[in-house]
């Protein structure tokens, strides 16, 4: 090392001048061990003899936690005693390099050999307590942060080393906690004794003896050095004493150094000395990627040769060479059996290579399947897609799409580009997206998965390319194991780091990305603790967490449980004589002899060494050395053992995969060869493999076992290789597995152990040791969980429990789901899962087959991101696999052994028999094991979820924010972690998240369009999203779709044949042709299939089929068929797109004030009283109003002349009656009506106002009076009438004083339901003699382009009404109809308010007011139009509109009251009867409709004789016709001469109605009667001023009321018969 020589100080500084500024540095100063080749930044030149300005301010006063030193080095003279010589050969001399950690005050200058000892900020942020806001106060339970005194922290300090274990070493997280809870006691203590904390303080005289106090219960670990001038003398004696220790002389573990100065106050810090804690103290500062530069520049120098030398040997101290030479020549020509035999039996290597399987093994292979929690997790992501749409800030438009295409970044990982390849081809999603064709899909999947390496610059701008190109398909970009490299491009490029360093940063963060209108970005991780920072660019909202199964319940109906992290900590619990996790402590006992022997060697590569030794040896002692079995530890004898005797037991050849971890690769690749070398000299190659697992390279497999593979798949062709994992289904093998970090690769069902004994203290972050413990989790068999002992056998009752479990509560959601098209074969799931699930051999099993795969779409077993573990033997379970042991052990060995076998009662791994008649897949967890450093986190939790692992620094490119912070909590499910981890933790320099910081912590940009998926390890992540993209294309189809009704006109049969011919290419009616036509009564509206026919002529000669008589309750479901939306459709809030932005007017800058609030009165002769109505007329509209002169006074709306002829404007008001559908109403008409100006008002009730107004900012609002707030539609249609009519004579008298004649001003308004989507002209084709089938076509039109047409109209304002026809599919394809017709029109009318003024809508009707209606004008002799040649659609909605009341009792007695039925809402008057709280008219209506025999039994089915009805209609049920009559003189009525009726409805008759008008009629005998009035006196007065009496029989209990109170103004009727 080029300083040893020189003076110069090793400044502790250093490092930190080139460190993040960004946060407290943890653990991130390198340890100098000599000839390092990269010497630490500080120490790359001499410098002068520099101080560092530490703390001569106040301890960071400013609330943004600064670097540990600002990074200014200044030359200052050095006092004498303010400098430590390290003395020479410290290291040689004790074995030791010390470690010191910095406390509290100014450390002293370093000389001399400086290379042996390594300064650690590690606790340094600990003593610097932050300033914190009072909130953050609160929420930790303080009062101020300054409580605790140098005094105090450093007697904590000597406390936490004291209770610290001989294997454990200082955590910063650990301590800060410790530091927070003496902080929480001291406020306590303030509170309770009203002191100040400083009496509670400790005096710096009493300090010394107080510390010495607490460290001598330490049994001499922990020692305490009192100085009084400075820290320098304390380290300099702990240093030489150090030095000139005798070996035998027992260390302390720490040495805590304290100044008692008197100038200065007290300083203090740690010199750490114990063996391991110094080396794992220094070695855990050094990042991944540092310490594997470390580990292949020890092996490229040849500092390990001495260890190499030492394992040489065996333990018996053999020369293992020679050994294995001589093992080879024993054996000659023959090797061990490959599968079905005893170790000891030898075959020749021809015959090896030439045995082949018998028959097919009952592999998990090739099945892609989507299961429950997968699908729901893909419709989290698309709402959260949807909300990102709905949001208003309009980074979304999902409008605007027809397609959507993908690609997937992944890590540098070959395996894993093959593994999400074979998951997309698999799954089928690149023909479902209509991206490919069945027939390419498979060789074109490759261009969709991109991975991270210096290639993707040229692949991601070809995609780039594609976005740009193609603006109406929504890309989306899906950035798997997002937490992989999180390095920003400019600072890879600066430091000049691995050259992969920052792509993922380049490519996800790029402006294009950003700026893309077209692309959304996935991040999807398991461990997205990087991501969420307080700099973090993804909204907390736009983060999708996995469901959570919390208990076994929620999971009842899975098949499969998930078993993670948290299922393997808690397994420790489970008290079973296996567990699951396990630290070898044999193994752990030899690293530390090792470690102590070689001071200067990376601990890994000791491990690394001493790990394959032990493999070596335990090979060695299972097949030919019995003697070297005491010499291997017993886990990898018992994990050995299980993989070579394995094979043996199986007729296939299947066995077990064993994952060795070694993340560094020249580490792994020496492992490889060593193994393989004394795998092949003992003759078992061809028994199992050995395999090196790098990110960089694919997998390569011995041909013969590939054939074995293909043999087990039944694969003919023969250019099938394994390129993933899960493709070694079944092999016995050896992965080593490299790489700086396990890259998300899915591991076969038959890994059965992880071996992570080298994952030691250098993974100190939550990511990196997390990730590891990743690669063992997986979805296992639920009986493998339930505990010890059950036998696994999918009963009868489990496969009925899984049938019944069909998701019904999805029907809204099951087009979107639709796991894969029929045109992808690929994805065939037809009875995959329950050939695997049971095998078919017996024919006992046949009732377990039948089970189809597609009930276990519910189920949350996921061989989606798993295998399965090969075949169970339900007659061998109880079989412990200590018999597997083999036969030949030792005896000595054998108690041992059982003891520790690796299975026991809890999990039987399969005992391969013979009897394979009822295998089944049961997938058992893996076995981990694990270094003692890991083990101690992952179990040290005394109760509850999280592993302490999960307090520990989140990643190690992040930083905590303050040292004082609460705890993560072990209840704290991920959404929770994720604001925490945003609100404590920041982004260190280096970061790609680090620039995304203003300078106000408010202006950190969220990028709008930018999802994180996260979820544990091989959860099913994948699956997911790619469900994701095909319910999300599914929904944008659907978004330009529209499910309209689609239903044929009813009562054809009842119409009369017209005789009046009119011309069918006629644009408009001939009125003098057309007055001459009858009017058809009878109603064709589908909607109205279970109302009471109208009586005419026809009807009576229809025979009516009594076989009606069985009326179900329930309505039946009305036909709908999906049309694609066109440019004319209607739209509801959902729609956002640029032309009609400013027509929705959702701009946040326009507030809701900009429109104003006007009352508007005008007397009402139905109503008898004045009516006041409210406008709320946005400021871009007032220009259709006329207001007062003087002020804001509203006078009237404008209207338009007949004579007007404007093309680019309609003429008409639309009114669109609305109700509980503010965000489901089609009210945006701006394509509808091409952009032209027109006038639309809404028409809502008073209490839904507000919603409205929200939704429609820029839309008319016509606000009913709060009396009407539970009337019907009729209310609603009535209002409208009357004050347009009102308004009409209003604009005729302005008008008239401009010289405009009364009759000029425009009498119509369009009246429009809120459901009205698309209009179609239809047009006639000439019939031709060549095609006798008669039909036409149709094309979509604008709602503009109808109302024009129908506004041109000759003499329009002699017709009443004009409406159009309601489409159905079959509409062209009949016979060609007559262009007009004179018929009932709903849904979509123009009314002459002029002609009409006498004909009232009923105000209080709740069903068939435009039936009652149609037929009132009618009679007046009115005519109302149909113009054929025009269809409104109209679309389903399933939410608002006329729904009906949910009746209630008034005074709710108890919850559960069975439903009222409707013959319940009328009752005796003065009864004792319930009462509801509904309005009296639909209670009656709502009776009327049901109790048809009760009322009426002499009309049932009998249309001859109708029910005559005057002046209304009323639905009385389906069975009966009624007759509508009008009083009015000059009426026109249908013919009812020799007409016998056998019932009389009178509905609140008027004058008009006498007694010599109801004697023109006559009845049947015993006919009925029913008299409907306002309340009973007007009963009573009816009664006589009709003369009833004289030929009606009335009795005392016929008189009925509706079921209200009479706050609620009850309806009376009475019945009576006809004499």
């Amino acid at each position: 090392m080029p300083h040893s020589t020189s003076p110069s100080p090793g400044c502790a500084a250093g490092d930190q001048a080139s460190m993040s500024s960004s946060g407290p540095p943890k653990k991130r100063h390198r340890g100098w061990s000599p000839g390092s080749p990269v010497p630490p930044p500080g120490l790359a030149v001499p410098v002068p003899t520099v101080r560092p300005l530490a703390r001569t301010e106040p301890l960071l006063s400013v609330p943004v936690p600064q670097s540990m030193l600002t990074g200014i080095l200044q030359p200052q003279p050095i006092p004498a005693g303010e400098t430590v010589i390290v003395p020479e050969n410290l290291l040689n001399n004790s074995g030791v390099r010390p470690v010191i950690l910095i406390g509290y005050g100014t450390l002293p200058y370093f000389y001399g050999n400086v290379g042996d000892i390594v300064v650690s900020p590690l606790l340094v942020n600990c003593y610097k307590i932050p300033q914190l806001e009072n909130k953050d106060l609160d929420l930790l339970g303080l009062t101020s942060s300054q409580l605790l005194s140098v005094e105090n922290m450093i007697l904590l300090t000597i406390q936490y080393l004291v209770q610290l274990g001989p294997d454990q070493i200082p955590l910063r997280e650990e301590f800060e906690q410790i530091m927070l809870k003496a902080m929480q006691e001291f406020t306590l203590r303030e509170r309770s004794l009203q002191m100040s904390a400083q009496c509670i303080s400790v005096s710096p005289g009493q300090l010394p003896w107080l510390a010495r106090l607490i460290a001598s219960v330490s049994r001499d670990l922990v020692h305490v050095v009192v100085t009084q001038n400075s820290l320098a003398e304390g380290i300099s004696e702990t240093l030489r004493s150090l030095n000139e220790m005798k070996h035998q002389q027992k260390l302390p573990d720490y040495v805590v150094a304290i100044c008692a100065s008197k100038i200065r106050g007290n300083e203090f810090c740690v010199v750490v000395l114990g063996q391991y804690q110094s080396r794992a103290l220094a070695e855990s500062m050094l990042t991944t990627s540092e310490f594997l530069k470390e580990i292949s520049y020890e092996l490229i120098t040849g500092k390990v040769s001495f260890l190499a030398s030492h394992f040489k040997n065996t333990s018996l101290g053999d020369d293992l060479d020679k050994l294995l030479e001589k093992m080879l020549q024993q054996r000659g020509e023959s090797v061990i059996i490959p599968f079905n035999g005893d170790v000891s039996e030898c075959v020749s290597s021809q015959e090896a290579i030439a045995m082949v399987s018998t028959q097919e093994p009952d592999l998990d292979v090739d099945t892609f399947q989507i299961y429950q929690p997968q699908l729901t997790v893909a419709r989290k992501l698309l709402s959260q897609v949807c909300a990102i749409a709905d949001s208003g800030n309009q980074s979304l438009d999902l409008g605007h799409f027809s397609k959507v295409d993908f690609i997937v970044i992944v890590p540098r990982s070959e395996v894993l580009v093959q593994q999400t390849l074979q998951r997309i081809r698999q799954s089928g999603v690149l023909v479902d997206l209509g991206l490919e064709d069945n027939g390419t899909a498979y060789q074109r999947a490759e261009k969709y998965v991109v991975r991270l390496d210096n290639e993707i610059q040229t692949k991601f701008e070809v995609f780039m390319r594609r976005v740009k190109q193609n603006p109406y398909t929504l890309f989306v970009l899906v950035h798997d194991n997002a937490h992989v490299d999180l390095t920003s491009a400019i600072s890879s490029s600066l430091s000049h780091g691995e050259p992969s360093h920052g792509l993922a940063d380049r490519v996800i963060n790029c402006r294009e990305v950003l700026e893309a209108f077209n692309l959304l970005v996935l991040q999807v991780s398991s461990f997205p603790y990087a991501l969420q920072t307080q700099q973090s660019r993804i909204s907390s909202s736009n983060e999708v967490h996995w469901i959570q199964f919390d208990t076994v319940d929620d999971a009842a109906s899975e098949d499969k449980l998930y078993f993670g992290l948290n299922e393997y900590s808690k397994s420790l619990q489970w008290g079973v004589t296996s567990p699951l996790l396990r630290c070898d402590e044999t193994f752990e006992k030899m690293v530390n002899t090792l470690l102590e022997r070689y001071p200067r060697l990376h601990s890994m590569v000791i491990r690394c060494y001493l790990l394959i030794q032990q493999y070596s040896q335990a090979l060695m002692a299972l097949t030919t050395m019995a003697s070297l079995r005491d010499h291997s530890t017993p886990e990898t004898l018992s994990i050995m053992d299980d993989l070579i005797t394995s094979p043996g037991k199986d007729k296939n050849g299947c066995g077990h995969m064993l994952v060795i971890r070694v993340p560094s690769v020249q580490l792994a690749m020496l492992a490889k060869e060593r193994l393989q070398e004394v795998r092949d000299k003992l003759g078992l190659q061809y028994r199992f493999e050995i395999l090196l697992g790098n990110p960089a390279s694919e997998l390569t497999v011995a041909k013969h076992f590939v054939t074995r593979l293909k043999t087990w798949r039944g694969y003919e062709q023969d250019d099938w290789i394994p390129r993933t994992y899960q493709d070694l289904e079944g092999l016995p093998c050896i992965v080593i597995l490299t790489g700086k970090d396990p890259l998300g690769e899915t591991f076969p069902r038959s890994l059965k152990y992880c071996d992570l004994r080298l994952i030691d203290s250098s993974y100190l972050t939550r990511t990196a040791l997390e990730q590891e413990i990743g690669l063992a989790c997986c979805y296992v068999s639920k009986e493998a969980i339930r505990g010890p002992i059950v036998a696994l056998d999918l009963s009868e009752k489990e496969h009925e429990k899984a049938n019944g479990s069909e998701n019904d509560s999805d029907e809204l959601l099951i087009d979107l789901d639709r796991p894969q098209s029929n045109s992808s074969a690929v994805t065939g799931t037809s009875g995959s899962l329950a050939d695997n699930g049971v095998s078919s051999s017996s024919a006992a099993d046949k009732s377990q087959k039948q089970a189809p795969s597609l009930n276990f779409q519910t189920v949350a077993h996921s061989s989606v991101d798993e295998g399965t573990y090969p075949s169970f033997t339900a007659g061998e379970t109880m079989k412990q696999e200590c018999d597997s042991l083999g036969n030949q052990m030792a005896s000595s060995t054998t108690s041992k052994l059982s003891s520790l076998s690796s299975v026991s009662q809890t999990f039987r791994w399969p005992a391969h028999s013979a009897k394979d008649s009822k295998a089944l897949h049961a997938a058992l967890p893996r076995i981990i094991i694990l270094s003692k450093a890991a083990y101690c986190l992952l179990s040290s939790q005394k109760s509850g979820n999280l592993p302490s692992s999960s307090s520990l620094l989140p990643h190690a490119d992040v930083s905590w924010l303050s040292s004082l912070r609460p705890l993560l909590h072990k209840d704290m499910n991920s959404e929770e972690q994720s604001l925490y981890y945003r609100q404590w933790t920041t982004a260190r320099q280096h970061h790609a998240d680090f620039s995304n910081q203003g300078e106000a912590s408010g202006s950190r940009s969220f990028h709008p369009r930018r999802l994180l998926l996260t979820g544990p390890p091989q959860v099913g992540k994948t699956g997911s999203y790619l469900q994701f993209l095909r319910i999300l294309f599914r929904m944008l189809i659907r978004l330009l779709e529209v499910d309209v009704y689609d239903e044929e006109e009813i009562n054809a049969n009842h119409t009369e044949n017209s005789e009046i011919t009119q011309s069918s290419n006629d644009h408009w009616p001939d009125i003098e042709i057309f007055s001459k036509m009858p009017f058809d009564l009878s109603v064709h509206d589908p909607k109205y299939r279970t109302i009471s026919p109208v009586y005419t002529e026809q009807l009576s000669r229809v025979k009516q089929e009594t076989s009606k008589e069985t009326k179900s309750e329930e309505p039946k479901k009305r036909e709908t068929v999906s049309m694609m939306l066109t440019k004319y459709a209607a739209y509801n809030t959902f729609h956002h797109c640029e032309q009609c932005h400013q027509y929705m007017d959702i701009n946040p800058a326009a507030q809701i004030s900009d429109s104003t609030l006007h009352a508007f009165t005008f007397s009402s002769s139905m109503l008898g009283e004045e009516v006041q109505l409210h406008f709320i007329i946005p400021k871009s509209k007032e220009n259709h109003f006329v207001f007062s002169k003087q002020g804001k006074h509203l006078e009237s709306m404008r209207l338009p002349l007949v004579s007007d002829k404007n093309l680019n404007a309609v003429k008409s008001p639309i009114f669109t009656p609305s109700s509980g559908r503010h965000e489901h109403g089609l009210l945006n008409l701006y394509h509808a009506m091409e952009g032209i100006s027109h006038l639309h008002l809404l028409v809502v009730k008073e209490y839904e106002m507000p919603l409205y107004r929200k939704y429609w900012p820029n839309h008319i609002m016509l606000v009913l009076p709060g009396m009407f707030n539970n009337a019907g539609v009729g209310a609603a249609r009535f209002l409208i009438k009357e004050l347009s009519y009102h308004n009409l004579e209003l604009e005729r008298n302005r008008l008239e004083e401009l010289g405009v004649k009364r009759q000029c001003v425009w009498p119509f308004i369009v009246v429009m339901d809120d459901a009205c989507v698309l209009w179609n002209m239809h047009s006639v084709h000439e019939q031709s003699s060549q095609s006798l089938e008669p039909g036409g076509s149709s094309k979509n039109v604008s709602l503009k382009s109808v109302l024009q047409h129908i506004e041109a109209t000759p003499k329009i304002v002699h017709y009443a009404i004009l409406g159009v026809q309601k489409w159905n599919s079959r509409l062209n394809a009949r016979k060609a109809k007559a262009p007009f017709s004179r018929c009932h029109v709903r849904d979509f009318i123009l009314l002459n308010i002029d002609l009409t003024q006498n004909v009232q809508y009923d105000l209080n009707r709740y069903f068939c007011e435009d039936v009652d209606f149609n037929l009132r004008t009618n009679s007046s002799g009115l005519l109302i139009c149909r113009f054929n040649n025009f269809s409104v659609m109209k679309k389903h909605i399933q939410v608002g509109g006329q729904k009906d009341f949910v009746v209630k009792p008034k005074i709710m007695v108890s919850d559960s009251l069975a439903p009222i039925m409707p013959l319940q809402y009328v009752c005796a008057p003065d009864s004792e009867h319930t009462l509801l709280a509904a309005p009296s008219q639909f209670l009656l209506e709502k009776f009327l409709q049901h109790a048809t025999y009760k009322l009426f039994p002499k009309a049932i089915h009998n249309f001859k004789n109708p029910v005559l009805a005057i002046d209304c209609y009323l639905n009385i049920g389906l069975e009966v016709a009624i007759c509508y009559i009008s009083s009015r003189p000059h009426s026109v009525n249908v013919n009812c001469e020799g007409v016998f009726f056998s019932g009389l409805l009178l509905y609140l008759c008027d004058s008009f109605v006498g007694a010599d008008l109801l004697k023109r009629f006559r009845f049947l005998k015993g006919a009925t009667l029913c008299v409907i009035c306002q309340d009973r006196s007007s009963l009573r007065q009816t009664i006589v001023r009709l003369e009833l009496e004289d030929e009606w029989q009335f009795r005392l209990r016929d008189e009925f009321q509706t079921a209200n109170s009479s706050d609620d103004k009850p309806l009376y009727f009475l019945t009576g018969r006809h004499i």
